[in-house]
């Protein structure tokens, strides 16, 4: 996600981009992320899929989790473009 914020950016493209990325072996190091905080950071991007003019989902080797699928859903369900780096 790094590299296409980057690249992205410096094409001129303003980014919104999520702030914090929780994997599943995320959860397991940092436990100080609770159940409530990981509930609004899912709601804080659906937000910021609201404010974006299409969304551009990294997804290395065609890989697509369970949340980035509940966020492509959302992302169709709103009318906006989707595109991919990897065909999947």
């Amino acid at each position: 996600m790094s590299a296409a914020n980057r690249d992205l950016t410096f094409a001129g493209v303003i980014v919104v981009a999520p702030s914090v990325f929780l994997r599943a072996e995320d959860h397991e190091a940092d436990e100080s992320i609770t159940n409530e905080q990981k509930t609004a950071l899912a709601s804080l991007h659906l937000r910021k899929i609201d404010l974006a003019d299409r969304v551009l989902v990294v997804n290395p080797g065609g890989y697509i989790g369970e949340s980035t699928s509940r966020e492509i859903a959302y992302a169709h369900a709103t009318g906006k473009p989707i595109s991919f780096t990897d065909p999947f």
